[in-house]
């Protein structure tokens, strides 16, 4: 199993050099100006020309061959367990395979494939903290595992909320995957999270595990969950009548999903942008899964969004960045400085029509990647999962 990446052991600088393109992550201003990143300590300190940039001191070097440096991609979505193991598919390192296809931080939607999962308030209130802890004490390859996401159920009180809080739980997994399936009982627990700091995401259409059920437009506006989960299905999506009622009655994040339904995420897309709300969508994959994992299922979100939803590549990166960043309140998700210094550098694949990456993304096709860093260390390099890029990065000192 993979385990937790080594962390630096000492002052830290990261200078990335010879950058052909930087996508910043925020819809406003998707493409930087500049050709050097400079990080110290895990933070992002200088973006800029290389002759603009404080280099002296560098502990490692990267020259990134003019290739493209983009945040590190964020699933919003993701259903873990134990460390680096799925009892959903038997499948272990998934999370370490997900790095390679470039995502850098996720976030626990319930940890709801657990063997054994209790229902009852005492155990749930101990499982979520036991995963929180858990997934932040041991990173897989050095990813970002925010877990421990309690399904509430209909006996839970204000005082569970509060303790949980207290303990450091700040999600909630997908309301309506437990018992509370209705409108007033989930607005009411949802307003308590709320209350204490806690983000919540709402199971939206069709059952997909056992013990789940319906979730239409109705419950969900009640509810008024932080985050529409995987408003395009999981995997049976409601009718589009009921996708724009949603994205028209309420402003919470749209959140598409890879093991959902393509079409309506599409949907979705184009009626975000009609009310231009692109700013809240956002994107995950909802694995591990009944389709299994998939750890290059970001970047398809990406390319499928951009190719057939006629979406600009560098707004379509955003999606995977900066909106789940900002939604989220995570410190990563931008290139900005004060930001982690979390990273994956790609080009475009060998033999792709596409003139650049830019281009062959909006072609449909997949990006090759180079090279991930998270706070500022060289987590991998060329990936094992995506196709061949055509130029990769080098570490040229260390």
């Amino acid at each position: 199993m993979a385990h937790d990446a080594p962390q630096a052991t000492g002052p830290s600088k990261l200078v990335i050099r010879n950058i052909g393109l930087i996508l910043s992550g925020a819809l406003e201003k998707p493409i930087l100006d500049g050709d050097t990143i400079v990080a110290e300590n895990g933070k992002i300190t200088a973006i800029g020309r290389f002759k603009d940039c404080n280099v002296e001191g560098a502990t490692t070097i990267v020259d990134a061959q003019g290739t493209t440096v983009a945040p590190g991609l964020i699933d919003s979505h993701v259903h873990p367990v134990a460390g680096d193991w799925t009892p959903r598919q038997n499948q272990i390192n998934w999370i370490d395979s997900y790095l390679h296809g470039g995502v850098t931080t996720m976030i626990s939607a319930g940890e709801v494939h657990m063997p054994g999962r209790p229902r009852d308030v005492v155990g749930l209130k101990a499982m979520a903290v036991f995963a929180q802890r858990a997934f932040w004490t041991l990173r897989p390859g050095g990813v970002k595992v925010h877990a421990g996401a309690p399904v509430i159920e209909c006996e839970m009180v204000e005082e569970d909320f509060k303790e949980m809080a207290a303990n450091g739980v700040k999600l909630l997994g997908e309301v309506g995957l437990g018992g509370v399936k209705d409108g007033p009982t989930a607005r009411k627990m949802v307003g308590w999270a709320r209350k204490y700091g806690i983000q919540s995401t709402i199971h939206t259409g069709g059952p997909s595990i056992p013990g789940s059920g319906l979730i239409d437009k109705d419950v969900v506006l009640e509810a008024d969950t932080d985050v529409v989960g995987h408003i395009n299905g999981g995997h049976t999506a409601l009718p589009d009548d009921q996708i724009r009622c949603i994205c028209e009655g309420c402003k919470r994040g749209l959140e598409l999903v890879h093991n959902g339904n393509e079409r309506s995420a599409l949907f979705t897309l184009r009626t975000a942008r009609e009310m231009g709300d692109l700013h809240r969508v956002i994107l995950g994959t909802d694995a591990p899964a009944g389709s299994g994992v998939q750890p290059l299922g970001i970047l398809r979100m990406v390319s499928m969004l951009s190719s057939l939803g006629d979406l600009p590549a560098e707004i379509a990166f955003c999606l995977a960045t900066g909106n789940t960043a900002r939604m989220r309140q995570l410190d990563c998700g931008l290139i900005e400085v004060g930001r982690s210094a979390d990273f994956v550098i790609m080009d475009k694949a060998q033999h792709s029509p596409g003139k650049n990456i830019l281009e062959s993304v909006q072609l449909g096709d997949l990006p090759g990647i180079g090279m991930t860093i998270i706070d500022g260390i060289v987590r991998t390099q060329r990936s094992r999962n995506t196709p061949p890029a055509g130029k990769v990065p080098e570490v040229v000192a260390k």
